[in-house]
């Protein structure tokens, strides 16, 4: 396996300024987020397991907060909710807003950067009952969502996300199914993507509006897609694979970001074979695998992040982790995958920070709290956090500002 990309052992150090962080999102962590529609989705057994209090974080932010600037963050990721904050269609809670506020300004008190993810994958119930994504209204109903926020916390902060993941939270909720609202279609997907991509423009445009000096971008799930073996019709399938997951949305969106945050985790080996057209895609070699069974391969994330050069946007690796509840493999992961991410910065991607996916172990959806990809080991009884070894290799390289690999 292609870790070490010179085969040399050597400190390699970041830009001055890099922003180090970790990541997290509210409906995993917070608990109790009774409104959205994953959580009326959990007592209606559409989805296997119930988040509950999560990890309580909506009450223990500080004890959080304070863990992830003992690993030296200089930067972190979150996200606020909009189920929390609009509850019922139109009616806006001010002390929800009230309460992200602490949080904001407790990122700061630890010498942090807060970066504001707007929605990360949950609507609220009212929301998701007009048809939610699919919607045609869909953008108007966000936009309001977001100049509410952003009027009364856009000083707060400077960097916001306005959508995370959106092609993997559509595609899991209209052609998988293993997401709310559970559905099977094509069309709808499509549909829900289009409204997203539209939701995201007009969302910049009012932040704009609002604060201009904000500096706004959209959070998207990138993969490498790799031939097998080079072979001619894998090559064109990979390209288009290419094409239609990592770029379309992007493309469409592209002057309306100030900044692209990336998402990455693994690659996707193609192999086309036409006696089983159905296996076609993730014919990875998994020589080492998560718990989730995801391949380890770092140097994906060099090929992704050179991918995105043409944008000619800052990138902000805004998730990449593992789940790996024994920690056994998260140290190497943590830096093989950072020495491939410093190759790409050498060959001139504008790349200004990395969050590592996820500070606290958290409900990992539609797998619950059966994997766990935190640095902190939570115990989900009892809510004790404890820092796992990964923890200190992590906290390490963002004190150095640099890597050993």
């Amino acid at each position: 396996m292609r870790f070490l990309y010179d085969g040399t052992m050597q400190e390699r150090s970041f830009p001055p300024g890099f922003l180090w962080g970790t990541a997290t999102s509210a409906h995993q962590i917070e608990g109790d987020n009774l409104y959205s529609d994953w959580w009326k989705a959990e007592q209606e057994g559409k989805v296997p397991f119930k988040s509950g209090k999560a990890c309580d974080s909506y009450n223990r932010y500080e004890e959080d907060l304070s863990l992830a600037k003992a690993m030296h963050n200089n930067a972190h990721r979150f996200s606020v909710e909009w189920a929390r904050i609009e509850p019922r269609e139109g009616e806006f809670q001010e002390e929800e807003i009230e309460h992200y506020r602490k949080v904001i300004r407790s990122v700061r008190q630890r010498g942090m950067e807060p970066f504001i993810t707007l929605h990360h994958f949950t609507n609220p119930q009212w929301f998701a009952e007009k048809g939610g994504w699919t919607n045609k209204k869909a953008p108007e109903y966000f936009e309001r969502y977001v100049k509410f926020v952003v009027e009364r916390l856009g000083g707060e902060a400077k960097f916001w996300a306005t959508i995370n993941e959106p092609l993997i939270v559509n595609m899991m909720g209209y052609m998988v199914g293993k997401f709310p609202p559970n559905k099977y279609s094509v069309w709808q997907f499509i549909a829900a993507c289009r409204n997203m991509k539209e939701a995201h423009k007009e969302a910049y445009l009012a932040v704009k509006q609002i604060h201009p000096e904000l500096l706004v971008g959209i959070v998207k799930n990138n993969v490498f897609f790799e031939a097998y073996l080079n072979k001619p019709l894998s090559r064109v399938t990979a390209s288009i694979a290419r094409y239609v997951w990592n770029r379309w949305f992007l493309n469409g969106v592209r002057d309306c970001a100030d900044f692209i945050g990336l998402n990455h985790y693994s690659r996707n080996l193609i192999h086309v074979r036409f006696s089983n057209p159905r296996a076609w895609f993730n014919q990875n070699e998994n020589k080492e695998i998560s718990d989730f069974g995801w391949e380890i391969y770092p140097e994906s994330i060099y090929r992704v992040t050179k991918e995105l050069m043409g944008y000619g946007k800052p990138i902000y690796i805004m998730e990449n982790g593992i789940a790996d509840a024994d920690d056994d493999k998260r140290p190497n992961f943590i830096r093989n995958y950072l020495q491939w991410l410093h190759r790409a910065i050498e060959e001139g991607a504008d790349v200004r920070g990395y969050f590592h996916w996820s500070l606290l172990d958290n409900f990992e959806w539609a797998e619950g709290f059966t994997k766990r990809f935190g640095l902190i080991h939570v115990d989900f009884n009892t809510f004790e956090r404890t820092p796992r070894k990964s923890a200190a290799v992590y906290g390490e390289i963002c004190r150095t500002n640099s890597v050993n690999a």
